[in-house]
């Protein structure tokens, strides 16, 4: 699979806020795994669908660097890019941003294992690029 972004739009919500109205920290992995999910039913294939194969994707790293703060309300653009690896191995980069402003930048490693624990190969998908 070749490199393939998703841009998403999102509000920050009151219960993913601190008492002061900034978003709470732990509020963006949830954000990058909604990215995620988008991205790979852009593909076609729903995260459901993958499970029933026998595939699961684990989180085995996240990195996050928080710039600036997204508060209630916010209307926000989130962008996911799938970054191609090696055979078990699925990394995806993530910018966050409000307008032009960067407030976030992460990444995520999964692994690809099966229902008992074990890696295996991660299923290929198709993106857009793969059609030209």
């Amino acid at each position: 699979m070749s490199k393939f972004t998703h841009i998403m739009p999102l509000r920050v919500r009151y219960c993913e806020c601190d008492p002061m109205g900034v978003a709470h920290h732990a509020s963006y992995p949830v954000w990058f795994e909604l990215g995620r999910t988008e991205l790979l039913r852009s593909q076609g294939v729903a995260y459901r669908d993958l499970e029933a194969t026998g595939a699961f994707l684990v989180v085995a790293r996240l990195d996050v660097r928080y710039k600036r703060p997204a508060r209630y309300d916010d209307e926000l653009v989130l962008h996911t890019t799938f970054v191609p690896g090696g055979q078990v191995k699925i990394e995806h980069r993530y910018e966050l941003k409000r307008g032009d402003e960067l407030l976030a930048t992460a990444t995520t490693v999964l692994a690809c294992v099966d229902a008992q624990g074990r890696p295996q190969a991660a299923p290929v998908f198709r993106t857009t690029a793969d059609l030209d």
